[in-house]
């Protein structure tokens, strides 16, 4: 393997500093705008649509590092997660943009930010089966949201998201998990069997709540500012992805969907529309295989084939 994660990373721990985090919130209390500031250093989680292109740092104002190259690097990330098709065209084989699941360009409580996590890499990843590099998650990205080509380690758009992912990481505390980190779940004890939730349910749940933005056919409509990303069909995410698992997207439907009413719809109503949106086609992704090694399959991976041996390596 190339070099250039190991630099990479190496930088992006040098740009995340020691500073003390806050506590969650306690368990099954809804997100407030008192969770986000002003210890946390992310746009609420309960901004709505008129808020998705807030943001709490914005390289193309300032902040910057003082390193011109890296400066430009940074800038560059920045717009590759904003506008994902424009700016790394060579690598997305879909409509989606890392903002689409990373909101408010990856800097919003609840909607799975980014901020602190350049310090947690490597770490071991299940699916993976290994440790992997910041850059590994980021090509892992490019290969199933948008089920495009995994960039080259020294790929200038690769070296200029980790760049940002590191940048949004200053001053953040070091080699353990930000608390805002991991917070779009749905509790272990609220799961409902994927068997049990009801897709006629989700799919009624999707035209009440769902339908205003992402439309009828799930491709998305252009509405106050923001795009969302297709939902299924060719330009959605694949199904290696991770909201191609059922409870991955339901935590992120629970805690930051809809726009307009971030955190309104309850665990089961949001597992029900997960699992109506997973119900839906969308492109294959070719190596499912080689995932979970030597591990079972997850439960809500409802797109993998049973497995009734385990592949150790």
């Amino acid at each position: 393997m190339p070099r250039f994660p190991a630099l990479l990373a190496a930088c992006a721990l040098a740009l995340a500093a020691c500073s003390p985090s806050a506590p969650p919130p306690p368990a099954g209390r809804h997100a407030s705008a008192a969770d986000s500031a002003p210890s946390v250093p992310l746009i609420p989680a309960t901004a709505t649509l008129n808020d998705v292109n807030r943001v709490v740092r914005d390289p193309e104002r300032g902040g910057l590092p003082a390193d011109s190259m890296v400066a430009a690097r940074v800038v560059q990330g920045y717009r590759i997660f904003r506008h994902t098709g424009q700016y790394a065209a060579a690598f997305v084989g879909n409509g989606m943009s890392c903002g689409n699941c990373h909101l408010n360009a990856g800097q919003r409580d609840r909607g799975m930010p980014l901020v602190g996590v350049a310090g947690v890499f490597p770490e071991y990843r299940t699916r993976s089966g290994r440790l992997i590099s910041l850059e590994d998650r980021i090509r892992d990205c490019f290969e199933r949201s948008m089920n495009g080509t995994a960039p080259g380690y020294d790929a200038p758009e690769l070296l200029a998201v980790a760049a940002y992912v590191a940048w949004l990481s200053e001053g953040q505390a070091m080699g353990k998990s930000p608390p805002w980190r991991g917070r779009n779940t749905i509790a272990r004890e609220a799961q409902v069997p994927v068997a049990r939730l009801d897709t006629a349910a989700g799919h009624a749940l999707y035209a009440r709540a769902c339908i205003g933005c992402h439309g009828a056919d799930g491709q998305g409509v252009a509405v106050g500012g923001a795009t969302p990303g297709p939902l299924w069909g060719p330009r959605s995410w694949n199904d290696g992805a991770g909201m191609a698992r059922v409870y991955t997207a339901a935590g992120f439907i629970r805690h930051a969907m809809p726009l307009t009413a971030p955190g309104s719809l309850t665990d089961r109503e949001a597992q029900d529309v997960a699992a109506y949106i997973n119900a839906q086609p969308r492109p294959s992704y070719a190596r499912k295989a080689e995932d979970y090694p030597g591990a079972k399959i997850p439960p809500d991976a409802v797109y993998y084939p049973p497995r009734t041996s385990f592949n150790f390596r």
